[in-house]
């Protein structure tokens, strides 16, 4: 007999997000896609998000702020006082943080797609790379990777999208619409050229604004995708 448990509708996840009002023109289109870590009908559950002051590209990505870091700190705290039961983020790039963030709480944080990287890695053979396609390589570095668990000494083909000028206007023209479907081609054509130059055995998406075009690299790489919300999905079950 197969007993059906109904889950509570409280969330029990706290995603941590950017600053209302601070991102780029073109990460608000991407939020309106579904799959995007900050539109709630991506998950099919409820989720508790939380904007933090002082959040953005610059304090995030590009230059990663102590400052900005306490605030989301407080608010964890805040979050688990609730009863919220794990906390992440809306920006794998705050995997530099995911030592503090962790140590600050008692429940878990996962706060980058990154961290399915040692496990995927286990799951392929030794003549099997990982691909991970970052928002922007040149501003990913050795410690985002070891605070999140990563062997550095293990190789991964990683791959920035940056070299799509489309995406780039996101961090040159921020106040510029960005065309989605010229997004979709660009990541078409980085997936396929990485599958050339190397043995790829799965794909990471590092960037939380990826996942609304996990499916079609599935489908052109017929390889799998681990992402932001496969990584949710997974922590959300444990609870």
């Amino acid at each position: 007999m197969v007993t059906k448990i109904l889950s509570s509708q409280a969330p029990l996840i706290g995603i941590l997000c950017w600053e209302e009002g601070c991102s780029p023109r073109g990460l608000e289109q991407l939020e309106s896609l579904v799959g995007n870590s900050t539109n709630p009908e991506t998950f099919p559950f409820p989720v508790k998000y939380s904007r933090i002051k002082g959040a953005n590209i610059h304090t995030i990505l590009e230059s990663p702020c102590q400052n900005t870091l306490k605030s989301m700190i407080n608010e964890a705290k805040e979050m688990e006082n609730q009863g919220i039961k794990a906390i992440t983020t809306s920006c794998g790039f705050n995997a530099i943080f995911q030592k503090e963030l962790a140590d600050a709480v008692n429940i878990p944080v996962f706060t980058s797609s990154l961290m399915q990287v040692p496990m995927v890695q286990n799951m392929l053979g030794k003549h099997k790379r990982l691909g991970v396609i970052t928002a922007k390589k040149s501003a990913l570095s050795t410690k985002h990777l070891q605070n999140v668990g990563i062997n550095i000494d293990v190789a991964l083909h990683i791959e920035g999208l940056e070299t799509s000028t489309e995406w780039n206007k996101i961090f040159l023209s921020p106040y510029d619409d960005i065309d989605l479907v010229k997004i979709e081609s660009d990541i078409i054509d980085i997936v396929s050229l990485m599958m050339t130059q190397s043995d790829i055995g799965a794909f990471i998406l590092e960037c939380t604004d990826l996942p609304p075009f996990a499916d079609i690299i599935r489908k052109v790489t017929r390889r799998p995708v681990f992402d932001f919300v496969s990584l949710t999905n997974f922590v959300h079950q444990s609870l």
